[in-house]
């Protein structure tokens, strides 16, 4: 026994050792005269931070700081500037986001400005190439003339390349190449569960409807080749710095395959993939012989065999597509036989211990699918999985101690920024309350704030934060009245959400030995009136220790 204590004992002074002697030597940035928001346990407030490769080594005072100083260290004054740990989005599609060059109408306000785009967007591109806008925007959200685009507008602005305007998953606004490019005309049959609109004559006139007329469209845009996929790759993780986003979990989606992976499993081969995607393999089986192969699979998955750039961890979204509920229904499919089906491979994925997430909004379905979970963990133990629920819009109290009785998590979104309105149309009232994020923060479970980019809302975290603190949309209406203090919506953007990912011991906070993931604003972000938050930038981002955006001229 005292042999052993011994061994632990010099275990412990060799950690130690390398502790401090890694503490003694010289920072390589230290970025000093700030307002560091720690978002630690304690939400503490630091003057300065200092950084030794791509972990933080001191947060603190400006003068404890300072002594970290070496005579070869980066000194950054921030001039009071407000720091942030980097923001983690815990249910986002940005691995399917590089299929195309989109153009993207998020957070745009006005008619007007989204047609001068989409004419600036003509003038720069070659004869015949498509031009895309694959959801994230919705009419509701102009504020100038709340429509779409009708085909004679759309083709006097592109005769010649093919133009797709996707307003969420609801409807695509089409020109006339873009019909001719994908082969449909007066004849071709309405796919399932979408419509092909035409006038009194029969003409078509560019509106395809339904989610299943949305996918019909998307499929028939053609994907770039490998280079100019990696390049797109790029882009949406530049894009994503410049907003703030260092790390999210990726929910798959529509029609992802292998081919979607393999630009950001490269850049990460490089190290050259500027922010941390972590991912979920999502299968959508339709019909019992889908759960089959769904079943033989599950065995084969081997999670978290990546790095902490790029790693697969789990599996997720649609768990069995006719459970699956929809934001603008209030309808709920809680039939027995579908729900053994979702118990099947729910199981499977307990008996694996696998991490699941499942898509679920409505509170019919809530209870259907925490009544499965229960079922499973009587058979086989989910608590220390970390399962979680998506959306939750319509989560009450009770639903949320079942799920802390699981050990479940709650990934709640700000799909109303560009969808409020037409929740108010569906679902009245309730609509008010959905999400419910003062509810799902009262209730103590471990929660996390996430945009579910990119078809569905805007990929902005800071609209995200905004929504969550005033409850209004892109445009400025009111529409939820379960807000929450920008504190509150903070910690859940950030160190609730690495704990989503698994990396609560890397990411989430601004602490020593920590990743050096972190954003300075133009503004602070604890002060801002609220209206304005949705208006904070970077001026840099980093992840890692590595400068990854710059706003140019701000040093």
């Amino acid at each position: 026994m005292l042999n052993l204590m011994s061994r632990i004992g010099l275990v412990v002074a060799f950690v130690l050792m390398r502790t401090f002697a890694y503490a003694a030597e010289p920072a390589d940035l230290i970025l000093v005269n700030g307002k560091v928001v720690t978002v630690d346990d304690r939400f503490t407030i630091a003057q300065a931070i200092a950084i030794k490769g791509e972990r933080i080594l001191s947060v603190g005072r400006n003068a404890d700081v300072e002594k970290l100083a070496g005579p070869s260290t980066m000194r950054v004054n921030l001039r009071g500037r407000t720091v942030l740990p980097g923001l983690i989005d815990n249910h986002a599609h940005w691995i399917r986001a590089a299929e195309h060059d989109e153009l993207r109408f998020d957070g745009v306000t006005s008619r007007r400005q989204a047609l001068s785009m989409l004419t600036q967007r003509v003038r720069s591109a070659q004869p015949g190439e498509w031009i895309v806008t694959l959801g994230g925007w919705s009419e509701e959200q102009f504020t100038d003339d709340p429509r779409g685009f009708p085909l004679e507008e759309l083709d006097r602005i592109a005769p010649s390349n093919p133009v797709v305007l996707q307003a969420i998953y609801r409807q695509s606004y089409l020109n006339s190449a873009a019909l001719k490019a994908a082969q449909i005309d007066a004849s071709t049959p309405d796919p399932a569960g979408g419509k092909f609109g035409k006038d009194a004559n029969g003409r078509l006139t560019g509106l395809v409807t339904g989610g299943g007329g949305v996918a019909f469209v998307a499929a028939r845009i053609p994907l770039e080749d490998k280079a100019q996929w990696l390049s797109q790759a790029r882009k949406v993780v530049a894009g994503l710095n410049s907003m703030g986003i260092t790390a999210w979990l990726d929910a798959g989606g529509r029609g992802i395959n292998p081919r979607h992976y393999e630009p950001y499993r490269e850049l990460a081969s490089r190290g050259e993939l500027n922010a941390r995607a972590f991912w979920t393999t999502m299968r959508a089986p339709v019909t019992p012989e889908d759960v089959d192969k769904v079943l033989a699979e599950i065995p084969q998955l081997k999670p978290f065999q990546g790095d902490d750039h790029f790693d697969h961890v789990g599996f997720g979204e649609w768990v069995y597509v006719p459970l699956t509920t929809q934001l603008l229904s209030p309808a709920s499919n809680t039939k027995p036989d579908d729900l053994a089906q979702m118990r099947r491979i729910a199981l499977a994925l307990a008996q694996h211990a696998i991490y699941f997430n499942s898509h679920v909004e409505m509170s019919a379905a809530i209870d259907a699918f925490l009544s499965v979970y229960e079922d499973v963990n009587r058979n086989a133990p989910i608590k220390g999985l970390r399962w979680s629920f998506s959306h939750l819009d319509q989560v009450n109290e009770a639903q949320l101690e079942r799920m802390k009785r699981l050990g479940m998590s709650a990934q709640i979104h700000s799909r109303p920024l560009i969808q409020g309105a037409l929740m108010h149309d569906v679902h009245g009232d309730r609509a008010w309350e959905m999400p419910p994020f003062r509810r799902v923060q009262d209730s103590g479970i471990v929660w996390g704030l996430g945009s579910d980019a990119t078809a569905v809302t805007t990929s902005n975290p800071f609209y995200t934060l905004a929504f969550a603190v005033t409850g209004r949309m892109i445009g400025g209406r009111e529409v939820n009245r379960q807000t929450i203090t920008r504190e509150e919506a903070l910690i859940a953007h950030t160190r609730n959400n690495a704990y989503m990912v698994f990396q609560e011991s890397n990411l989430g906070s601004l602490r020593p030995g920590k990743y050096a993931d972190l954003l300075v604003l133009d503004r602070d972000y604890l002060t801002v009136p609220a209206d304005q938050i949705k208006d904070l930038k970077p001026v840099l981002t980093m992840v890692g220790g590595k400068v990854v955006y710059e706003l140019k001229g701000d040093r």
